[in-house]
């Protein structure tokens, strides 16, 4: 694994960098200019810039968004190695696709205030939720 190793006091930072890229499957060159990139790829440079301090717990604030369907399997993918890797990953995200195929426990919040927690399922099923996200009418 990545993360949690020591480094030696031959750490090669340049190395490192290229390492990170990798891990998050950055599909350009190390040297590509951050202004060239696309969103996706900005995404996996964001990431990997990130887990190069060999973070604990990882914030990722609304990290699917503009993302295609395609797009968002992949980052998916990666957003899962990571946290089977022993990173903890606290996300705010509006895309449920994400949401259920990731989290392990939910806090839902409506207008700032908390309004569910629990299990993606629990969630997924809780009257609190379907009427806050989808209305009053959905309901009956």
């Amino acid at each position: 694994a990545i993360f949690g190793n020591e480094r030696s006091n031959l750490f090669d930072p340049e190395q490192w960098a290229i390492e990170m890229l990798d891990y998050v499957e950055f599909p350009m060159h190390p040297d590509s200019p951050a202004e060239s990139l696309n969103t996706v790829q900005l995404k996996r440079l964001d990431l990997a810039r990130a887990l190069a301090s060999q973070p604990k717990l990882l914030l990722l604030d609304e990290l699917a968004a503009g993302l295609t369907s395609g797009e968002l399997d992949d980052l998916m993918n990666v957003i899962r190695k990571i946290r089977n890797s022993g990173v903890t990953i606290l996300m705010i995200e509006h895309i449920m696709r994400v949401i259920m195929g990731l989290c392990d426990r939910i806090f839902v919040l409506h207008y700032g205030e908390k309004i569910a927690e629990g299990l993606p399922t629990e969630i997924a099923n809780d009257p609190k939720v379907t009427e806050a996200y989808l209305g009053e009418d959905y309901m009956l």
